[in-house]
């Protein structure tokens, strides 16, 4: 049977965060340690404690010393925030032999009836965890998909200030001279860009001057942010092949596809039960829509990760064009009265079915895992 603390700790969001965002006042040990969750999650004491000169250990030392001291050496304890504030601490709980599950946020209607407060979120924490309603395990964050989640964010924003970029230069030469706009017409990117970051303009006494300076601007904004998408990408696919080059093999699956299933995956993929568990995250399980005599009908799941259900679906586009057991798949189906958005859902739910088991732990890892 778990143990569990007296009070579950919950962390909140103000327990990793900087310094500029924690409480000025420093008078007891807790705003010390960045945080007033530690006293609202536990017991607080009948007597203030003593201030000790010299410096105070971290929140999350201080929280498994307590555990240590006061209850037992196995605890499971429910954390909220476990990929954002709460990464610092979920990582110290997992290295000192804890259990460490994903509380989530506590249900609406109740915080409504009840108020919102650390103790109260802390006993929420708790109480969903022994009832069995919080049971996902965090990422472990520390291998080669935490270094490709990294990586892309990074290369996502490059992409999107790169294209941001480009439409702001077409947009500014619909008011360029007409000489510039002949010959920048018909232009790729590439050498739109290129053209533009060769002006020179040696005046600034005219709003054609001034046009001239903001163009080759964003024309060099872009080629830096093309080089460091274009590298970035790189760096991406050789973590991708080192990582789990066997994702790569299925047909359809590149690499921007591989990366995003394991940035969702994690590094501890075992944490991941089923092939519905993953279905369910990517938001591909399918929705019962039965209703008096639609029963037995089905649609589209518009939750999960929706950058994961978009890989997925580009995936099912590039088969249905040209991989040939899914184009004669499709026809099948077809024949018999499905619709393209039926079908579509059946073939994403086959490939997410073929990357579990391409993600899948082998046996020693799993039982050296458990």
């Amino acid at each position: 049977m778990r143990r569990f603390s007296p009070v579950s700790f919950a962390i909140s969001r103000r327990l990793n965060a900087p310094d500029s965002y924690r409480p000025r006042n420093r008078r007891n040990s807790s705003q010390r340690c960045g945080s007033k969750t530690i006293l609202a999650a536990l017991h607080r004491p009948r007597t203030r404690r003593q201030q000790t000169p010299g410096p105070h250990p971290p929140p999350h030392q201080l929280w498994c010393t307590l555990i240590r001291t006061r209850w037992c050496t196995s605890t499971c304890t429910p954390t909220e925030g476990t990929g954002s504030y709460g990464a610092t601490l979920t990582s110290f709980l997992r290295r000192s032999g804890h259990k460490v599950v994903e509380a989530g946020r506590p249900d609406r209607r109740l915080r409504r009836m009840n108020g919102k407060s650390d103790t109260l979120d802390a006993e929420n924490a708790a109480r969903a965890v022994l009832a069995g309603f919080a049971t996902a395990t965090p990422k472990s964050a520390d291998g080669g998909a935490e270094m490709i989640r990294q990586l892309k964010v990074a290369h996502d924003q490059a992409v999107e200030q790169r294209t941001g970029a480009m439409v702001t230069m077409k947009a500014m030469l619909v008011h360029a001279p007409d000489a510039l706009r002949r010959e920048t017409a018909g232009k790729t990117q590439i050498s739109l860009a290129r053209h533009l970051a060769a002006l020179r303009p040696q005046r600034l006494e005219a709003p054609e001057d001034a046009l001239r300076h903001a163009l080759r601007t964003l024309a060099k904004r872009w080629q830096y942010l093309d080089a460091e998408a274009k590298e970035l990408t790189q760096m991406i696919a050789e973590l991708v092949g080192r990582t789990a080059p066997q994702l790569l093999e299925p047909f359809g699956i590149g690499v921007d596809t591989a990366a995003e299933i394991l940035v969702v995956v994690g590094d501890n993929p075992e944490r991941i039960r089923s092939e519905a568990a993953l279905a369910k995250l990517a938001g591909i399980a399918p929705v019962p829509t039965g209703s008096g005599m639609t029963s037995g009908r089905h649609r589209i799941n518009h939750g999960g990760h929706r950058q994961l259900n978009a890989a997925i679906y580009r995936t099912v586009i590039v088969r249905m064009r040209f991989h040939q057991p899914t184009i004669a798949y499709v026809a099948r189906r077809t024949s018999g009265g499905k619709t393209k958005r039926e079908i579509i859902r059946c073939l994403k739910r086959y490939v997410i079915r073929e990357v579990y088991h391409l993600i899948r732990p082998a046996p020693r890892t799993l039982a050296a895992a458990s």
